[in-house]
Order: structure tokens, then C-alpha cells, then sequence
């Protein structure tokens, strides 16, 4: 078992559940969720946001496909890079559709912590393990 990589590892800034923070965690933890290496994720993550600044779901939804296989290149998140992709323009793209960009709006939807998960688990891409990560430090915060 890999160690836990947490949002202050990667200096998120979770509190008051600000949404700059929820959306950089829920990116990490989507890369965090499939089955790879925690330091290549982190890397991946690194790499999308801090060095090509893709902070938001509107920056990432810009992004070609072609661009974040090249970022994950980077990072050596090189087994599940055209997959990966594809499902994070599926994701900008979901929150940016459905949810105005926000974060916090699929926060506002739910009811509680089951809803939250549910909602979460509707984008493509994200199943169980994202969802525990995700809500591992976000629950916290949210409600």
C-alpha cells in the first residue's frame, strides 16, 4: 500500500471549502484514483496545474486531448494516459455543463454526504476509490 497523499501535500487549500481548493483536490484525487503509483499522480497533478496552470474546470475544459496526454507524459502517468484524457475533458467539461464550473455546486445539490458521493460517482472516470479519496479531506469541509 502506497502512502496517502494529502490535499496539504500538494498545498490545496481545502478550508472554507473554497473553490479553487475543492476543484484542485477533486483533480488530484480523480488522478489519485487509478490504480498508479501516488508520486506519478501527484506529479501529473503538478504538472496540469501548477506548470501549465489548468486550476479550473473552464482552463482544463481548453485544454486538446493531445496536450494533457503530453502533461501526463510528463509526469510518467504514461499507463492510463489517453483514457485519462479523454475522462478529464469528460470531467471540465460535465462541471462546466451541469454545474456551472463549481465544485461547490455539486456540493449545493446534494443533501448529504451519500448524495454528495452519488453525484460524484455519475462523471465518468470517478468510481469508489476517487470518491473515498475525495471525500477523505473534503467531508470536512463541506458539511
Amino acid at each position: 500500500m502506497s502512502e496517502i497523499i494529502t490535499a496539504g501535500d500538494l498545498n490545496i487549500d481545502l478550508h472554507n471549502a473554497n473553490e479553487t481548493g475543492l476543484f484542485k483536490w477533486l483533480l488530484a484525487s480523480f488522478l489519485m484514483g487509478k490504480r498508479i503509483q501516488g508520486a506519478i499522480a501527484a506529479k501529473a497533478y503538478q504538472v496540469i496545474v501548477e506548470q501549465h496552470h489548468n486550476d479550473t474546470p473552464q482552463k482544463l475544459a481548453q485544454c486538446t486531448h493531445r496536450q494533457l496526454v503530453s502533461m501526463l507524459g510528463q509526469a510518467r502517468y504514461v499507463r492510463y494516459d489517453e483514457s485519462t484524457a479523454s475522462r478529464l475533458l469528460a470531467l471540465a467539461n460535465k462541471l462546466n455543463s451541469e454545474y456551472a464550473g463549481k465544485v461547490s455546486n455539486i456540493v449545493a445539490a446534494s443533501a448529504d454526504h451519500k448524495a454528495l458521493e452519488k453525484r460524484l460517482s455519475e462523471f465518468e472516470g470517478i468510481g469508489p476509490k476517487t470518491v473515498e479519496i475525495f471525500m477523505r479531506e473534503a467531508a470536512a469541509v463541506l458539511f
